[in-house]
Order: C-alpha cells, then sequence, then structure tokens
C-alpha cells in the first residue's frame, strides 16, 4: 500500500513515464518548535517552523543507465510547519531542483543547488546553518549583494569527484547568472574525510551585473571524532572591495543518552572599510555567537530537542539569532530559546 501511494505521488508529479524504470522515493521532514526570542528590548514569543532541521518534503530518484551510468533527479521544497506555507514563501522547489549523471568519472548535476562553498562551511557548525545556533546569522555580503557563496543558486551547473578516492573528496561548481539572477560565480571544495578525521577547504567569487568587483570566500575547517567528544574548528574570509570579515568557529559534539549534546563559539570581526557605512552599504562590526542545545531521539525518525543561544553585537553590528525581531540599533544583544520536535520520513 504504502508502495502505491509512493508511485501515485510521483505519477502526478512526473507524469508516469519513468516510473516503471526508476528508483522512486518520497521524503521530508516536519519540524515545529515553541520559541522564545529577544533583541534589545523586542520579545517575541511563537511558535515556528525547522528549529532542528529544515522542514520539508520532496521525491528522488535513479535510472540504472548501464555500464556504470546512473541518470538522477531531485526535487526539494520547503514547508513552513506553523503556517503550512511550501515553498517557504519563495520558489515551490527552492530548496533543490536538480536532474544528474554519474558514474566512475563521478557526478555532473545541473539545477538550483546548493553550492559546494555552502556545504563547506555548514559541515562545520553543529547546527548546519539551521534553527537559532545558526552560524549563518553572521556571515554578511559585505554589501555585494552575493546570496551564492554561502546559500543556493539559481542556473547551477556542478561536478562532484568520484566516492572511491580513499577518503578524498571535492567538487565544483558554476552559475550562470541568467536573466533577473545577477549573481554569476564559482566555488570550489576539496576535502578528506575517513575514519575520526575531517578537513575541508573552499573557495568561492561572485559578482554581479555593472560590477567588475567581486566577493571573495576562503574558508578551511577540521575535526577530529574521539568517540566520547567532536571537537571542530572552522575559519572564513570574506572581501568585498575594501570590506572584510573574519568569522571563527570553535564547535564540540558529544553523545549523552540517547542523544547528543552540542555547543559552539563564533566570533566575527570586520576590518574599517566594513564598519564604515557608505550610500547603498550598512555598515557592520563585530559580533559574538554562543549557542549550545541538546537533542534526545526517541527513534531514528523522530528527535525531541532544545536549544540556547546568545548574540553579544559591538560597534555597527546590528546581527540578531535565527527568528528574532531585527536589531533597531546598533550594539543590541540577541538572545533565544526554544524546544521542539523533529520528525523525518
Amino acid at each position: 500500500m504504502k508502495k502505491a501511494l509512493i508511485a501515485l505521488a510521483v505519477l502526478g508529479l512526473t507524469g508516469g513515464a519513468a516510473v516503471a524504470q526508476s528508483s522512486v522515493t518520497l521524503f521530508g521532514v516536519i519540524d515545529a518548535d515553541l520559541k522564545y526570542v529577544k533583541t534589545g528590548g523586542l520579545t517575541v514569543k511563537k511558535l515556528d517552523s525547522s528549529g532542528l532541521n529544515t522542514s520539508r518534503f520532496g521525491v528522488r530518484g535513479t535510472e540504472d543507465l548501464g555500464g556504470g551510468l546512473k541518470a538522477g533527479f531531485w526535487l526539494e521544497s520547503q514547508v513552513d510547519t506553523d503556517t503550512g506555507v511550501a515553498g517557504g514563501g519563495s520558489a515551490f522547489w527552492g530548496r533543490r531542483a536538480t536532474v544528474s549523471l554519474s558514474g566512475d568519472f563521478g557526478e555532473v548535476r545541473l539545477g538550483r543547488n546548493k553550492t559546494v562553498s555552502r556545504l563547506h562551511v555548514e559541515d562545520f557548525d553543529p547546527s548546519a546553518f539551521t534553527g537559532l545556533g545558526s552560524v549563518s546569522v553572521l556571515y554578511s555580503n559585505l554589501g555585494s549583494g552575493n546570496g551564492t557563496s554561502f546559500g543556493r543558486a539559481d542556473n547551477l551547473v556542478s561536478y562532484s569527484l568520484p566516492a572511491n578516492l580513499g577518503g578524498f573528496y571535492g567538487g565544483v561548481d558554476i552559475s550562470a547568472g541568467e536573466g533577473v539572477d545577477t549573481n554569476k560565480g564559482q566555488s570550489v571544495r576539496l576535502g578528506y574525510k575517513q575514519g575520526p578525521l575531517h578537513v575541508s577547504g573552499a573557495y568561492a567569487s561572485t559578482s554581479n551585473a555593472g560590477d567588475s568587483s567581486k566577493f571573495k570566500l576562503t574558508s578551511i575547517g577540521a575535526a577530529y571524532d574521539f568517540g566520547v567528544i567532536r571537537p571542530s574548528l572552522s575559519y572564513t574570509e570574506s572581501k568585498y572591495l575594501s570590506r572584510k570579515q573574519q568569522i571563527l568557529t570553535a564547535a564540540v559534539t558529544a553523545p549523552l543518552g540517547q542523544g547528543q549534546l552540542w555547543a559552539s563559539f563564533t566570533d566575527a570581526k570586520a576590518n574599517a572599510g566594513a564598519e564604515t557605512a557608505v550610500a547603498g552599504y550598512t555598515a557592520i562590526g563585530d559580533a559574538k555567537l554562543f549557542a549550545a542545545g541538546y537533542i534526545y531521539n526517541l527513534s531514528k525518525r523522530t528527535a525531541l530537542y532544545t536549544t540556547f543561544s546568545q548574540l553579544k553585537n559591538s560597534g555597527a553590528a546590528r546581527f540578531a539569532v535565527g527568528g528574532a525581531p531585527a536589531a533597531t540599533s546598533n550594539g543590541l544583544k540577541s538572545t533565544g530559546y526554544d524546544v521542539g520536535v523533529r520528525h523525518s520520513f
């Protein structure tokens, strides 16, 4: 019965032409949390979505073409659990919409997807760029308009190395920047992950129409799993014109009972150029973010969680923790607590 329902769902999306030939899976995550957030004197209490993992649903599949060659597709949409809004209020398949070919040569993907530089930076954030503890709130595009170096990109062509390289992996992507999408960029990532050790480095460069200056991001990260504890460290430097931002994140995760305890500390620093406001650019300053949480696994698919996060701004900084009210003046502190449940299928 379950397989029949999945087949019917896919039939409605694909017209049924490839169902008989392909392995197709319907998947998703439903995540909701009760949240208390505060920035300065502004306080919000709410039921929210995606406190631990982004709520989403999708359909993906592969077809064996013979000779080690496979074709694949992946469509994924965000769902706001608290309101039921699909697509996160933007493009319906905005999380991912790709078609791919893979084999002994690696994998080539075409379509909207995360850039490899984004995959790198979230690998060394215990929150994976999601929820109250996400370090993504500190990453600035420095007024460049860049939205791809630490995000997702439209019109993306990407290539990943094959998996059988003794722990070494890598990828490169190019965003064409067609039509209204003015972000034209490329990023590359190389890493090694085998046993307890994981090291990775990434570089990204993005420009916009009519702007010859490029936003550049360079990042390195490392982690080592000792079994009882997994420390990690990452460093990212972003540059645009005379502006520069440096972000250092130290984190640790550890198994505890039926779950996992985690904590992270991030120090973001801006240079004098980034701290100077000019026409069309709002200055940023320095900030420090501390976050900690616990995930309790009720089963392989269902978990309860709680998170605490505190962000301290200085200078011209107006950053805020995820889901909190925007800062109304420089140097305000932003804090949040939540408790939630996540179910995957």
